[in-house]
């Protein structure tokens, strides 16, 4: 089970987490705490106004919110495979459905550096990770070349990203729990 710890937060379940990174390094339209702000909501009230690298626009919006959720489709229809005792049996069906998935990733992302337009977004990380995995799952899966490998290549570039797939606290594996079929050992 996923959990953060930091300071007095503690938290499980990954989009949780990653939501809360998000709020505190203004990466979500949700705002975040204020130094000094009291108990209620934005400015005077606790919280600084929504940050808009969730999204500017309101069809950024919409596109952070349509991917997070196709994302998870994505992540728990591979999960389902991959914990499944029929894993061999259900893992050619997965692999002909996934060219259309990943298609339609990339037409999504189209010519944008990040998926939802200019700036990264919190949804960029979820990106990442299902991605990455797919990349893993099927190396010369050539629907995870052009757009979709330049954003890969991108966000393994962000400095702090970088410096942490360097360090030894970085992990590419295992991804599934040890029940799993797949990518359950280091």
């Amino acid at each position: 089970l996923p959990y953060l710890i930091d300071g007095p937060t503690k938290l499980t379940q990954s989009n949780a987490i990653l939501r809360y990174i998000a709020r505190k390094h203004n990466m979500c339209e949700w705002g975040v705490p204020a130094p000094g702000g009291g108990p209620r909501g934005f400015v005077g009230g606790g919280l600084t106004p929504p940050h808009p690298v969730g999204g500017e626009t309101e069809e950024e919006k919409q596109r952070v919110d349509m991917l997070e959720n196709h994302l998870m489709d994505l992540r728990m229809s591979f999960a389902r495979v991959c914990y499944n005792p029929d894993f061999e049996k259900l893992k050619p069906a997965y692999l002909e459905q996934l060219p259309k998935k990943l298609q339609e990733l990339s037409r999504f992302l189209g010519s944008r550096p990040w998926f939802a337009g200019q700036k990264i977004t919190f949804v960029d990380f979820l990106a990442y990770d299902v991605l990455d995995q797919q990349r893993m799952f099927v190396p010369e899966c050539p629907e995870l070349k052009g757009n979709l490998a330049q954003f890969l290549q991108r966000f393994e570039a962000l400095d702090k990203v970088s410096a942490y797939m360097r360090s030894g606290r970085f992990m590419k594996t295992p991804i599934f729990w040890r029940t799993a079929k797949w990518c359950n050992t280091k």
